[in-house]
C-alpha cells in the first residue's frame, strides 16, 4: 500500500477511536504488572532508593524518545498492526515476521502472564494459599477464563475501555493521596532510613533499566489501531506522548511511596512491594484496599491483552505470514478470532508454569520488547533514506530516534554484561522466530 492509499484510509476513516480513547488505550497498557513487582528488585540489585528512583525517571525519559519516534512513524504509516506494519513496509517482510513472533510470544503472551501472576500474588498471598492450591493456579485459571469470555461473548468495547483506565487512575491516585495524607503523622517508616550507600553499578542500573522498561513498554499501543482512529495522523502521536508523560509522573509518586513508606529491608528482592508499603502506612485494611486495586488492575490487563493480541496475529495470518488458521474468518465478520485467542491462551498459561521466578519473567519481556522496539523505531532512518522526500524526518525527531535506540543498545551490553544467562530466553526466541519465517516461506506465499 502506498503513501496516497494509506492517507486516503486515514482520511475517509471514521473509527471509534478518538484523542481520549487511545490515550486511555495507552494508559491501560502501561499500568500493568511492572510498576507493583519491579522496585524490590531494582532495590536488591541496586541497594539505594535514590538510584532505583532515577531509574524510573530514566526509564520514563527513554519511554517519551521511544512514544515521540513512534509518533513520527504512525505519521508516516497509518496503519493498524505496529511493529509488524512499520517493519514489513519499511525493512523487509521478515523484519515483520519477527515482531509479530515477538508479540505472540512476550509482548502479549509473556505480558498477560506476567500480570495473572501478579493478579495471583497480590489476591491469595502465601499465608492465605491452601495447602493443595499449587502455585500458578489461579494465574492459569484466570487466563483460561477470558480467553473463553473473549472467544464467545462480545463485551462492550471502547467506552467501557475508557471507564476501567479511568477507574483504574482514581484508585491509583486516592492511593497516593492517603500515602501524602499519612506522611505528617510518620507512618512512612522508610523515610526515617538512610540508604545503604552501595557503590553505584552501571550494570546493575543497566539490569533495573530492563526490568523497568517493561512498565514503559506500552507506550506505543495507540499504533495497533492506527487503521481505526479518528485522524489517526495527529491523534496517535499525541495520544503516546500525552499518556507517557502522565503514566511516567504516577510512576514516579507510586515507586516513591513503595520505597519509602516502607523499610527497605521488608521491600528488597520482594514481589508484592505495594502490599507491603500499605501494611506500613496503614496495616492490613490498607493492604486489602491495595490488594483490591492492584486485582482489579492486573485483571483489566489480562482481559485487554486477550482482545487485542489476537487481532494482530489474525492480521498477519490475512496477510499470510502466520498460519491461515488464526485468520479472520469471512463467515463470522465482526467476531473475535477464537483460534488465534485460543493459542495465546495457552501458550500463556505455558509461561505461566515455565517462569516460576517474577524476575526472571521481567527480565525476558523487558529486553526482549525493548529490542524489538529499538528495531522498529530504526524504521525511521530507512524512510528517511530510501523513500521520497515527504517521508524525510526532522533533524530533531532523528535525534530524538538516535537516542532511544543508543539508550536501548547500551542497556541490552549492560544487563547481558551483568546477567549473561538470562540473556538466553531472547536469543531463542528471535531465532525460533528466523526459523518459522523460513519455513512459513516454504509452504505459505507472503503477502505483505
Amino acid at each position: 500500500m502506498d503513501r496516497d492509499d494509506e492517507s486516503n484510509l486515514s482520511q475517509n476513516n471514521v473509527g471509534a477511536f478518538g484523542l481520549v480513547s487511545l490515550a486511555a488505550l495507552v494508559v491501560a497498557n502501561m499500568v500493568g504488572a511492572g510498576v507493583f513487582t519491579t522496585s524490590g528488585y531494582s532495590l536488591a540489585g541496586l541497594g539505594s532508593r535514590t538510584s532505583v528512583m532515577l531509574a524510573w525517571l530514566v526509564g520514563g525519559i527513554i519511554a517519551l524518545a521511544g512514544a515521540l519516534s513512534y509518533g513520527r512513524l504512525a505519521r508516516s504509516i497509518s496503519l493498524s498492526g505496529g511493529e509488524y506494519v512499520f517493519l514489513s513496509r519499511a525493512m523487509h517482510p521478515m523484519a515483520g515476521f519477527l515482531a509479530g513472533w515477538i508479540s505472540l510470544i512476550a509482548g502479549f503472551t509473556g505480558a498477560i502472564a506476567l500480570a495473572a501472576i501478579t493478579f495471583e500474588i497480590y489476591a491469595l498471598p502465601d499465608g492465605l494459599r491452601p495447602a493443595w492450591l499449587p502455585k500458578g493456579a489461579v494465574s492459569v485459571t484466570t487466563i483460561l477464563i477470558f480467553g473463553i469470555i473473549h472467544s464467545f461473548i462480545k463485551l462492550p468495547g471502547v467506552l467501557s475501555q475508557n471507564l476501567v483506565v479511568g477507574v483504574k487512575l482514581v484508585l491509583l491516585i486516592g492511593f497516593l493521596a492517603y500515602a501524602l495524607w499519612a506522611f505528617p503523622q510518620g507512618r512512612w517508616v522508610g523515610w526515617r532510613i538512610p540508604d545503604e550507600g552501595r557503590a553505584f553499578s552501571w550494570f546493575a542500573f543497566g539490569s533495573a533499566l530492563v526490568w523497568i522498561s517493561l512498565s514503559y513498554s506500552g507506550f506505543n499501543a495507540a499504533v495497533y489501531v492506527s487503521g481505526e482512529a479518528r485522524s489517526a495522523r495527529v491523534t496517535v502521536p499525541t495520544a503516546m506522548w500525552i499518556a507517557t508523560v502522565v503514566v511516567t509522573v504516577l510512576y514516579l509518586g507510586l515507586n516513591f511511596v513503595f520505597l519509602y513508606a516502607a523499610a527497605p529491608e521488608d521491600i528488597v528482592g520482594q514481589e508484592a512491594v505495594a502490599r507491603v508499603a500499605a501494611i506500613s502506612l496503614g496495616g492490613p485494611m490498607a493492604a486489602a484496599l491495595v490488594n483490591v486495586i492492584i486485582c482489579l488492575g492486573m485483571v483489566s490487563s489480562v482481559s485487554s491483552m486477550v482482545i487485542a493480541g489476537p487481532r494482530v496475529y489474525a492480521q498477519m495470518a490475512n496477510d499470510g505470514v502466520f498460519p491461515r488458521a488464526l485468520a479472520f474468518q469471512p463467515r463470522s465478520a465482526g467476531q473475535a478470532p477464537v483460534a488465534a485467542i485460543g493459542v495465546q491462551t495457552l501458550l500463556a498459561c505455558v509461561i505461566v508454569l515455565i517462569y516460576s521466578h517474577v524476575e526472571a519473567l521481567l527480565f525476558y519481556l523487558g529486553l526482549t520488547l525493548s529490542l524489538s522496539a529499538a528495531a522498529t523505531v530504526c524504521c525511521l532512518f530507512v524512510l528517511h533514506v530510501r523513500r521520497p522526500a515527504e517521508f524525510r524526518q526532522p533533524v530533531v525527531g532523528l535525534l530524538v530516534a538516535v537516542f532511544y535506540v543508543a539508550a536501548i543498545v547500551t542497556l541490552a551490553v549492560l544487563s547481558a554484561m551483568d546477567r549473561p544467562g538470562q540473556i538466553v530466553a531472547t536469543l531463542v526466541t528471535v531465532a525460533s522466530g528466523v526459523v518459522l519465517y523460513g519455513f512459513s516461506r516454504l509452504i505459505t506465499p507472503t503477502k505483505a
